[in-house]
């Protein structure tokens, strides 16, 4: 049977690999995959690629001299521009715009050759690059969305191969302390690695058969999930398999007894954060909606390949893989009073007083969520400033009294001279010009008298939102604008769908309204707490300027899902005991002492995995990062042993209400009868 089981694995690989290598040709990080599905500026990024000539890529040279521009600096400028444009094609003639202090000459530049091919946008924002140089004191930088957008293209494709090197690291140190064994380790982190490419595989198919929109940050949260809950699932399945093995003596039999014990609980764990996952469907952002099947691909497939490829491995291999600590048959574990053990003597000789402490501790940890930064700028959202941010800060600088980054405005032909009109007429804009027309729609550039991405900008396009029915305004603030603004619907929407969806699936498998209650207002909290404490984080220690709007979505949902998953775990042990006659306090004990190292270990991996988004070049993937390792940690360490189990043990059968483990056993019928002949006498 295993090896059946190694040879259908030896298949199914060969399938998927040709699927797998060609995930990154879908995978896409321009605005419109990550806009909501619905906003204006995603009609307009859409209506942009049908108009003649396509998308347009827009780049900002920006010439600088602290003294003061000279002559040969401006011819030299111009010199360059021309060079630029002789060889692409440009949709209009580039005229140099002057700063009033003279140190600055901004030349915007627009071109069609690109069209919607990102590598082509890149070939061309590097080939300006190169032609534009700094020489002679003169420095030139080149900015404008086209080049931001490059610039954030390049830190995802960064992502791949560190992301991967660095999680299977994390992983592989981890799972050798775990384990103390120089073997062992490489079995899961081998296994989960498989698994990773399989969810590639799988991910390339969804998005040819659906059309799901696969990003650098999707792609790489998905394999963060991979090894971070294949690992768990691992570290859960060989706990369980070392327990049987010192009681069965064929290999293969102790494997049947562990995956008929664990297996029930990892089915259900991993259907509650697939679940949890799922419920992002619901979102309008098209990054969060896309997120959701990728991550859930990615939590199934290590699923898959842990309740199956693990199993025939470990069983194939044998005893000696355990070496130099060999689980020998007939042999008895060392009995040693663990963490866990004390954790949980300590929470059940007061529990009210363990669960007043804790919940008084996230409560205070929870308030730190109003020092959270503002919302996110485009030019804060990288780690290490690229050439892009540092153009945009020289025009803010040189250019204070107007806006130096477009907004683009589509508007039905027929009604263009009449937009254009009702634009200029607008008290926030400075200038507003026809462009292309084709279609039935004409795109007219606007420039407003305010910085990018201020208050004074934002009300600007919001009155021209409101002026111009019909029409569509769009461009890089308007794009943020509608991400801040579809982050808090996509909360109100999504939050209570996971909330109920996950509650349904507790109770149907705890068997419990209390238990499920208990366990989901266990990870809302953790999620408060953990934002609280990135907000005593990110801006006064992190240097983080902002805040990613979906931050708070996309954590919530991580969050509930992953910890619930722990949950499971203790919950399921718990409800064993109880089935085997032990009173629900005493089963809150021995389910945190058997169950606890394993957990922890658990919430180890899974946090480490996460923290490795840390190292990662864009801002919301560490803010991301954070919250999640740190809310994992609460979880396990805080929550899961201290407050649930405090909880389980001051409830008593009501945790288990309204089901029949909430109502005290009959007790049998002869000490029935022996107890009313001693109430007769």
């Amino acid at each position: 049977m295993p090896w059946l089981v190694l040879g259908l694995w030896v298949v199914l690989l060969a399938v998927v690999a040709p699927f797998a290598a060609k995930l990154s040709d879908v995978q896409h990080d321009r605005a419109v995959d990550y806009l909501p599905a619905s906003a204006d500026s995603t009609q307009v990024a859409k209506i942009q690629e049908q108009l003649p000539g396509g998308e347009t890529t827009e780049l900002v040279l920006v010439y600088h001299r602290d003294g003061g521009l000279t002559a040969a600096d401006e011819k030299a400028a111009a010199d360059q521009v021309a060079a630029i444009a002789d060889r692409h094609r440009l949709v209009a003639e580039p005229r140099g715009v002057p700063s009033k202090d003279g140190t600055t000459l901004m030349y915007p530049v627009a071109s069609t050759e690109p069209g919607t091919d990102e590598k082509k946008r890149d070939a061309l924002v590097d080939d300006v690059r190169e032609v534009a140089r700094s020489e002679g004191g003169l420095t030139v930088e080149v900015g404008g969305s086209g080049a931001l957008a490059t610039d954030a293209s390049k830190v995802y494709e960064s992502l791949g191969g560190p992301l991967l090197y660095t999680t299977v690291a994390v992983v592989a140190v981890l799972l050798i302390l775990i384990y103390r064994s120089p073997v062992l380790w490489l079995v899961p982190l081998v296994v989960a690695g498989i698994a990773d490419y399989m969810s590639m595989g799988a991910a390339y198919g969804l998005n040819q058969a659906f059309g799901t929109t696969v990003s650098g940050q999707s792609s790489g949260v998905m394999t963060i999930l991979v090894f971070g809950a294949g690992t768990d699932y691992a570290l859960l399945l060989v706990s369980r398999y070392r327990e049987e093995l010192r009681r069965v003596e064929r290999p293969y039999d102790a494997m049947k007894v562990a995956l008929r014990g664990c297996g029930p609980a990892v089915l259900a764990s991993s259907g509650t954060v697939a679940a949890g996952l799922l419920c992002l469907l619901a979102a309008d952002l098209n990054s969060s909606r896309g997120m959701g099947p990728l991550g859930t691909l990615g939590v199934l497939c290590a699923l898959v390949a842990m309740l199956t490829l693990l199993p025939a491995l470990l069983v194939l291999l044998g005893r000696r893989v355990f070496w130099p600590l060999v689980p020998a048959f007939g042999s008895a574990p060392k009995q040693r009073r663990s963490l866990f053990s004390a954790m949980g003597s300590s929470a059940g000789r007061r529990p009210l007083a363990v669960l007043a402490g804790g919940a008084v501790l996230l409560g205070a940890l929870a308030l730190g969520a109003f020092n959270l930064p503002g919302s996110l700028k485009q030019e804060d959202s990288f780690v290490d400033k690229p050439e892009a941010v540092a153009a945009m800060e020289s025009l803010a600088k040189a250019f204070p009294e107007q806006s130096t980054q477009p907004i683009s405005v589509i508007a039905p032909t027929g009604r263009a001279e009449a937009a254009l009109a009702t634009i200029r007429e607008n008290d926030g804009v400075a200038t507003a010009e026809s462009g292309r027309s084709g279609d039935g729609w004409t795109e007219i550039t606007v420039t407003a008298k305010s910085a990018p991405q201020s208050a004074a900008e934002t009300a600007t396009i919001k009155s021209l939102r409101e002026e111009l029915k019909g029409s569509y305004v769009g461009g890089p603030s308007a794009e943020q604008l509608d991400l801040r603004d579809t982050n808090d619907r996509d909360r109100l929407v999504v939050v209570p769908i996971v909330l109920l969806s996950v509650f349904l699936i507790l109770v149907a498998l705890l068997r419990s309204l209390v238990a499920p209650l208990l366990l989901v207002v266990a990870v809302v909290a953790v999620w408060g707490a953990a934002l609280g404490i990135g907000g005593l984080v990110f801006g006064p220690v992190l240097g983080i300027e902002g805040t990613d709007p979906g931050l708070g979505l996309l954590s919530f949902v991580f969050l509930v899902a992953l910890g619930v998953d722990y949950g499971i775990f203790l919950m399921h042990r718990m409800r064993e005991e109880c089935l085997g006659g032990a009173e629900p306090g005493a089963a809150a004990l021995t389910a945190l002492r058997t169950t606890g190292g394993v957990i922890a270990s658990a919430g180890l991996v899974l946090a480490a995995t996460f923290a490795v988004l840390l190292n990662m070049g864009l801002v919301q993937l560490v803010e991301l990062g954070f919250v999640i390792a740190v809310g994992v940690l609460l979880d396990t360490f805080l929550v899961r042993t201290y407050l649930v189990t405090s909880a389980s043990v001051a409830l008593g059968r009501k945790v288990w209400w309204p089901g029949r483990l909430s109502r005290a056993p009959e007790p049998p019928p002869g000490e029935t009868r022996v107890r009313e002949r001693a109430v007769v006498g």
